[in-house]
C-alpha cells in the first residue's frame, strides 16, 4: 500500500536509511521530523504492516541545508527534488522505486513543474541507482564533490516536458 508517511512511520524510515546510509546521508529522528514538516511528498510503501520503502521529495524554495539541494536551486527555478528514495534490499526488482517514482511525476504533471531532480554517489559508486534512475530516463547535468573530496555525486535531472522518460510509460498497477 502507497500512502503519505506519518511520524508513526519514522523508525521505519530511519531504520531504512540506516541500512543504506553508505549511499545515503545520515538521518536522525529530529532531521527526519523537520525534513517531513517541509516535504512536498513523503510517501512509504507498506506490506503486511512493514514499510517497505519511502521517499522524501521537496520543491524549489525548501529551507533545506542539503548542499545538494542547494546546487539545484542555485540553477533551477522550478523544481521537484527527490532528497531521497530507500527500498529494503528483500523488497527491490519488484516496482516500488518506480511506484514512487510514478507519484512524483504525477505531482511534476499537476504542478506544472518541469524538472524532477536527484543525484546518487558516483565515488563511492551505487551502481543500483545509477542504473534505475538512467532507466527512467534521468541525465546528468553536473557533478559536485562532497566531505572534503571523498564523496562525488552525479546531479540528475528528468526534464518531464519532452516526454522522454519512461515513468509516463510504467503501468500504474
Amino acid at each position: 500500500m502507497l500512502r503519505d508517511a506519518t511520524p508513526a512511520d519514522f523508525p521505519a524510515i530511519l531504520a531504512l536509511n540506516e541500512t543504506f546510509v553508505r549511499v545515503l546521508s545520515p538521518l536522525d529522528g529530529e532531521r527526519l521530523a523537520r525534513l517531513h514538516a517541509q516535504a512536498a511528498l513523503h510517501r512509504v510503501i507498506e506490506q503486511d504492516g512493514r514499510i517497505e520503502a519511502f521517499l522524501l521529495v521537496f520543491r524549489e524554495g525548501a529551507d533545506y541545508d542539503s548542499p545538494n539541494y542547494r546546487w539545484f536551486v542555485q540553477r533551477h527555478e522550478r523544481f521537484l527534488y527527490v532528497d531521497r528514495i530507500v527500498v529494503a534490499a528483500d523488497t527491490q526488482a519488484r516496482g516500488a522505486g518506480s511506484q514512487l517514482y510514478r507519484d512524483v511525476y504525477a505531482l511534476a504533471l499537476r504542478d506544472g513543474v518541469p524538472l524532477i531532480t536527484c543525484e546518487f554517489d558516483i565515488e563511492p559508486p551505487n551502481p543500483a541507482s545509477e542504473r534505475f534512475h538512467a532507466r527512467l530516463g534521468f541525465r546528468e547535468i553536473g557533478r559536485q564533490q562532497l566531505d572534503g573530496g571523498r564523496k562525488t555525486v552525479s546531479l540528475q535531472a528528468l526534464d518531464i516536458t519532452t516526454g522522454n522518460t519512461s515513468l509516463g510509460k510504467i503501468d500504474a498497477g
